[in-house]
């Protein structure tokens, strides 16, 4: 177990919570969530990264937060609901553990602790959904790309992140040039190396000086919380 979530509650809570927990894979592009969809499980992730994203009606998509293990996919139902805005989609191969939504309610009632934890975090994914919007909207190509790359890293522990430049355009909501053009200025200036679908971070610290404000403005509000990631 590496869910950041579920060890942080007490035993007692975790014992309720494990019988209903299924370990699960979690292939590259699984969906785990529709918008507008019932939301039949909650996702605990141990490993990879899902992200939460918002589709447009000419076909458009763009990213508007990521999850790994710091976090839960399915967080309307933390707070009674069961439908969400976006799609929840695996972009980096893990593993995890589910439970059913009905028996995650269930155990909430019952699970103070549990229930405090999940509330802080869906305090820090809205925080993360509008900081982001922000970034989208105001900040340079490079900036968000450095921004995007360091908040992937943070949550899949290795120098190597496995996306395509097709990838990142969709999720930073831009054009595959621009992505291109702002991912070789990063590597000219030896902060990250361009490969054959992957991208390997070289220099963080110049990353985190060419990332925008909002990666530090997460980081720091999470600190303040407990959370570890951005």
């Amino acid at each position: 177990m590496k869910s950041e979530l579920l060890l942080a509650i007490p035993d007692r809570e975790y014992s309720l919570l494990r019988p209903h927990l299924e370990y699960v894979d979690l292939p590259h592009h699984h969906i785990l969530q529709e918008p507008g969809q019932k939301i039949e499980f909650a996702y605990f992730l141990n490993s990879g990264m899902a992200s939460l994203v918002i589709l447009t009606s000419d076909g458009r998509s763009v990213e508007v937060a990521i999850v790994g293990k710091e976090g839960m996919v399915g967080t309307p139902l933390a707070v009674g609901l069961d439908r969400g805005p976006y799609r929840a989609v695996v972009q980096i191969t893990g593993s995890g553990c589910r439970i059913k939504s009905e028996l995650l309610a269930e155990t909430l009632q019952r699970a103070p602790e549990l229930r405090l934890i999940l509330n802080r975090y869906v305090l820090i994914q809205g925080l993360q959904l509008a900081q982001i919007a922000a970034c989208n909207r105001l900040h340079e190509i490079e900036q968000r790309l450095a921004r995007w790359l360091l908040m992937c890293q943070d949550r899949v522990e290795s120098d190597i992140l496995l996306v395509t430049h097709d990838f990142l355009a969709q999720m930073l909501g831009t054009g595959r040039p621009s992505v291109s053009l702002a991912a070789g200025t990063l590597q000219r200036s030896g902060m990250i190396e361009n490969l054959r679908g992957r991208v390997r971070i070289v220099n963080r610290t110049d990353l985190e000086n060419a990332a925008c404000e909002c990666y530090r403005a997460l980081k720091q509000f999470n600190g303040s919380l407990g959370i570890r990631y951005t």
